[in-house]
């Protein structure tokens, strides 16, 4: 090994654990009988150099940060290094808070291929330009730092990108349209930031994108750009939490990949379903647009989704009857309706509420009701869906409004974390236990108020 490289490699590590730490005597041959944990090396023209850093507690014996450590210019003097990976080694902005040094970056220009800061809350700053001198780069990962600021404009400079992930900072400013350029791009994530403005239309032209969230920015806002319908190789797009308006663009269909869309949270957006040939989209399994202000009828071509396992349309405008259909997706295994206007009678199976327990949602929906299903002994089937009133003889909501909240009322009694189990339900898409450990319809008392509604539908 070079003496020069070495030394580099030593005054590098020391930044990162400790002026203590003495490479010379502890690892004298780095490369090979003493090797470092979390140091690789390659072999170029007879000599070795070292090719990965890694930095951080991800094995018992890895390198570990001292709370002063820092980021010093020795990493520029490894002339090899194709991979920087530093995971929770700043953890304080306030006692050591440390910067992206702004010296040049394109000393590694021609070797660096890989940089991952994870989970450094003391790393803070901006990103500086230089970064984009990193013409190499095919993996940027910024993740659960305390970076700010706006994105540098050079970040489009990185053509080789395949992943560039900049989650759970605090970036402020615009997305840049020179991101639109990054064609080799796979994975896109700058979501949990505070990021604002309309999204590029550049963004049509990233055709090899796999993933694409944006998602918790608040401040996202203006209209779907058409060009997304170009993303024909996207398999998730999550767009919730922010201020997305002009409604559901037709495009989404010719999203062919698409398994997962998520735009919920954001009551900006409006609109209907009924634009869309839901169809089209064979390979979906999740798709969440609850809490979008979404008006109109509930399609038919939804019904066609068969590998739909989620799906959310709670906290909207919607009304109609929801399809029966529904209830026959073959991979369902969450249904949110709650929260909106539709009316008419829920003609869904009641193994189909058994099924689905409180995944099933279709509450606060005043003017909806269902039937009472009969078991083949005529007594009453234990599943119902919760806090839809039974329907009257005319097949609408039962007038006696007062009974049936009596009794919804006292079939939750005793559960004092009932409604609040609910709520997490809706937002995450898993059952909640309730205090017995086995659901609301399983005591005697919760058996009774059945019986009761059963009596009410009779001789009303």
């Amino acid at each position: 090994m070079e003496r020069g490289e070495q030394e580099a490699l030593y005054s590098a590590i020391q930044g990162f654990v400790g002026k203590w730490w003495n490479g010379s005597d502890l690892y004298p041959d780095p490369c090979g009988w003493t090797p470092i944990q979390g140091v690789d090396c390659d072999l170029y023209n007879g000599w070795w150099y070292v090719s990965a850093l890694n930095v951080g507690p991800v094995y018992e014996n890895s390198l570990r940060c001292a709370q002063d450590a820092r980021l010093t210019h020795h990493l520029l003097e490894l002339k090899h290094l194709t991979t920087l990976s530093i995971y929770s080694c700043f953890s304080s902005p306030r006692r050591n808070p440390v910067r992206l040094p702004i010296f040049s970056w394109g000393a590694l220009s021609n070797t660096l291929e890989s940089l991952e800061l994870r989970s450094n809350p003391g790393l803070v700053g901006t990103v500086p330009a230089s970064i984009g001198s990193l013409k190499r780069l095919q993996s940027l990962v910024l993740l659960e730092n305390g970076l700010t600021g706006p994105l540098p404009m050079e970040l489009g400079n990185l053509i080789r990108l395949k992943r560039l992930v900049l989650s759970s900072n605090g970036f402020a400013g615009q997305i840049p349209p020179a991101l639109g350029g990054l064609n080799s791009l796979l994975i896109l994530d700058c979501s949990r930031n505070n990021l604002s403005g309309p999204l590029p239309l550049t963004f049509g032209g990233l055709t090899s994108l796999l993933k694409l969230d944006l998602s918790g920015n608040s401040n996202l806002d203006g209209p779907l750009p058409r060009e997304l319908g170009n993303l024909r190789n996207l398999t998730l797009l999550d767009l919730g939490g922010n201020k997305i308006s002009g409604g559901l663009i037709r495009g989404i269909q010719e999203m062919f990949s698409l398994k997962e869309m998520v735009m919920s949270n954001n009551p900006t957006l409006r609109g209907d379903l009924t634009g869309i040939e839901w169809a089209k989209l064979e390979d979906l399994e999740v798709l969440d647009l609850s809490s979008t202000g979404l008006t109109g009828r509930i399609p038919e071509s939804m019904t066609q989704l068969k590998r739909l396992r989620f799906l959310g349309l709670s906290d909207n405008s919607l009304w109609g009857t929801p399809p029966p259909e529904l209830a026959s997706l073959p991979c369902i295994s969450a249904l949110y309706l709650n929260g909106n206007n539709l009316t008419g009678q829920l003609d869904f199976p009641g193994t189909f509420y058994g099924k689905m327990g409180r995944r099933f949602g279709a509450w606060n929906n005043p003017n909806l009701c269902h039937r009472l299903p009969l078991t083949s002994s005529s007594s009453l089937a234990v599943n119902v869906p919760f806090g839809v009133r039974p329907c009257s003889r005319g097949g609408n909501a039962s007038g006696n409004r007062t009974v049936s909240s009596l009794l919804i009322a006292e079939m939750s009694e005793g559960d004092d974390d009932l409604h609040r189990d609910l709520q997490i339900e809706v937002s995450s898409g898993w059952p909640s236990r309730g205090v017995n450990g086995s659901g609301w319809g399983s005591t005697s008392k919760e058996m009774m108020a059945l019986v009761w509604v059963l009596l009410l539908v009779m001789f009303e």
